[in-house]
C-alpha cells in the first residue's frame, strides 16, 4: 500500500482531518505551534550533539582517610 511513499491524496487527508479536529479558526494557530515545537527541538537536539558530555567527578584516591 505504501510502496511508493507518500501521494499528494495523502497530504489532502491529513489536511481535512485537522480542519475537522481544530477547525479551521484554529488550524493555523496550531500549524504555528507545531512549527515552533519541532524548531526548538532541532536546536536542542542539534545542541546536545555538539555539547561534550560531562564527565563524572573523579574519586580521590584511598591514600589517606578523610579528617574530621
Amino acid at each position: 500500500m505504501l510502496r511508493n511513499g507518500l501521494e499528494p491524496w495523502h497530504l489532502m487527508v491529513v489536511v481535512l482531518v485537522a480542519m475537522l479536529v481544530f477547525g479551521s479558526k484554529r488550524l493555523p494557530g496550531a500549524a504555528r505551534s507545531l512549527g515552533t515545537s519541532l524548531r526548538i527541538l532541532r536546536s536542542e537536539a542539534r545542541a546536545l550533539k555538539q555539547e561534550p558530555a560531562p564527565h563524572p567527578p573523579r574519586e580521590p584516591a584511598d591514600s589517606e582517610p578523610p579528617v574530621a
